[in-house]
């Protein structure tokens, strides 16, 4: 008779990059899921993109070999433009693990079905998403984009598709109408250890439930340029896109005078827009502003650059009362 894997006895390598990936590799080793071995990939790496190979930046990077090194865990660094260092160049170290599972949590690259079939179980993710919603890049800023009420996460076998894999366990909670990426990203983050404490606990009764692929709906990743506001939507469209990618994101913004500004919090003012263009700064009853397609924003901590301060002083100090954002 096959003896269960116990806590503490499952051999799994762990693939991460982001805080959301140190978040959970310290909860796994905390609670006595010691990784074989710990894949990370640099703050800087390259991705194919539009059939291009370019350079791209990870705005949430964490140092997960800080962590390798503090449990005494063998480190690998992946980056497919660097010769030796593609993630297929380490299918032989893989291989000798003798693993039962790979954990891929908050990680950019494919991983090819040779790897996944090293581990036992295969290789398995967690998607910040009700699968199959919101499949493929920056599933939390498009659920707030979109002004979802709900979202949660998804812990998924990976197959050859984008997200698309059989589906383990899931898990959902609010988007509040305050709650900005920061908060999400928290609740994404404690569901995902939730998920990760009750199947990992009893992995030998896993059950694998295939998606209809018909109903993946794939989202585009973002860059920062995506972040530009039209001012001439309705001003609840415009608050849930300033707080979808607010801090510690690179921010919505906009641009006057050919300066790019971007916005850190903004609130919604109850009041109908009768005379005013969208993205025209105005000052209503002392207050500074901005006109949306239906009402107002009332815009708070701003980034020019230069100095972040409340946007109502940099309005007085710049004297752009009666201005229009996007004017270039």
């Amino acid at each position: 008779m096959r003896v269960g894997l116990k806590r503490g006895n499952i051999s799994y390598a762990f693939f991460g990059a982001t805080n959301f990936s140190r978040e959970l590799l310290l909860f796994l080793i905390k609670n006595n899921f010691i990784p074989k071995a710990i894949f990370s990939i640099p703050e800087e790496f390259t991705i194919t993109y539009n059939k291009k190979r370019v350079k791209v930046k990870n705005v949430n990077y964490a140092n997960l070999k800080e962590v390798a090194e503090e449990y005494g865990v063998p480190h690998y660094e992946v980056d497919s433009g660097m010769e030796g260092k593609k993630l297929k160049n380490y299918e032989d170290i893989i291989k000798n693990l003798n693993l039962d599972l790979i954990l891929v949590l908050g990680w950019y690259y494919m991983v090819p079905k040779s790897i996944r079939n090293l581990a036992r179980y295969g290789a398995w993710g967690i998607h910040a998403s009700l699968l199959p919603k919101y499949a493929g890049g920056a599933p939390l800023v498009w659920a707030i984009i979109n002004g979802e009420k709900e979202t949660g996460v998804t812990l998924f076998r990976l197959d050859d598709g984008i997200d698309d894999g059989d589906i383990i366990a899931q898990k959902s909670f609010s988007i509040d109408d305050e709650d900005t990426i920061k908060e999400v990203y928290a609740k994404a983050t404690e569901a995902s250890k939730q998920i990760l404490a009750e199947v990992l606990d009893d992995i030998e009764n896993v059950r694998f439930t295939p998606q209809d692929k018909s109903k993946i709906e794939v989202y585009p990743q973002r860059t920062p340029e995506d972040g530009l506001i039209n001012w001439n939507q309705e001003a609840k469209k415009i608050y849930d896109f300033i707080r979808a990618q607010t801090l510690p994101y690179p921010c919505a913004f906009t641009i006057i005078n050919g300066k790019k500004i971007k916005v850190i919090s903004s609130k919604i003012v109850d009041m109908v827009n009768y005379d005013y263009l969208p993205g025209e700064i105005v000052c209503i009853n002392n207050k500074i502003l901005v006109a949306a397609k239906d009402k107002f924003l009332e815009l708070g901590i701003i980034d020019d650059g230069s100095k972040i301060t409340q946007f109502k002083d940099y309005v007085m100090e710049m004297n752009l009362s009666g201005k229009i954002f996007n004017e270039i």
